[in-house]
């Protein structure tokens, strides 16, 4: 993920958003699918059967294509859309991020703490940097992230990324190179993108 947010333009297989006509990579888009109650269920791990349905990972373009009955059109058949789909969207997904970043902190594939982060910078252990939204812009600037695109997440809260972590709060975390690395990386472009976050850097400080 850029410092920007942006999800990579090279992200597996193109799909068209329903609501926009736009046709961009996976990586940029909510998949959903209609389940066996005829009801739209946000899929976002992308692994539930059935035809896919693709909206882009903004919470205005989720509301529109509930409001415009966009999903019934693409589905060909009458649906049952929930009340809120995009903040059951936010929340899912915000969940995502937590889960898979938990995942690299068991494999010790990331760690957190100022000091043990700034080590893995230094000795290159480091592929991405991973700062708290809500943190101090001095601290922030102490740290910088590995150079290239995709060596930056800053969409998530200091408690956010704390419950990863089985703390109360963390400042600063980084993950290894890896398969599990680039899921996160990913997965948190389409969180920094549901939250409207463009700029990726927001202040932040040590823990």
């Amino acid at each position: 993920m850029t410092r920007g947010g942006r999800a990579k333009d090279s992200d597996g297989p193109d799909r068209r958003c329903i609501v926009t006509g736009e046709v961009q990579p996976k990586g940029g888009l909510i998949r959903f699918v209609v389940g066996p109650d005829a009801g739209i269920v946000p899929d976002i791990e992308g692994k539930l059967p059935g035809r896919g349905i693709y909206v882009s990972a903004d919470r205005a373009a989720i509301a529109q294509a509930a409001k415009r009955k966009l999903f019934a059109r693409a589905a060909r058949a009458p649906v049952t859309v929930p009340e809120g789909l995009e903040d059951l969207v936010h929340d899912l997904q915000t969940r995502r991020v937590i889960e898979l970043l938990a995942l690299g902190r068991k494999a010790g594939q990331a760690v957190a703490g100022y000091e043990k982060v700034r080590d893995w910078l230094n000795t290159e252990s480091a592929e991405v940097l991973i700062q708290a939204s809500d943190g101090s812009a001095r601290g922030k600037t102490k740290l910088r992230a590995p150079d290239g695109e995709d060596s930056y997440i800053g969409c998530l809260s200091a408690g956010e990324i704390g419950l990863a972590f089985g703390r109360e709060h963390v400042i600063h975390a980084a993950l290894a190179a890896g398969g599990l690395s680039a899921r996160v990386v990913e997965e948190a472009a389409k969180l920094a993108r549901l939250r409207g976050q463009n700029d990726g850097t927001d202040a932040i400080g040590e823990d």
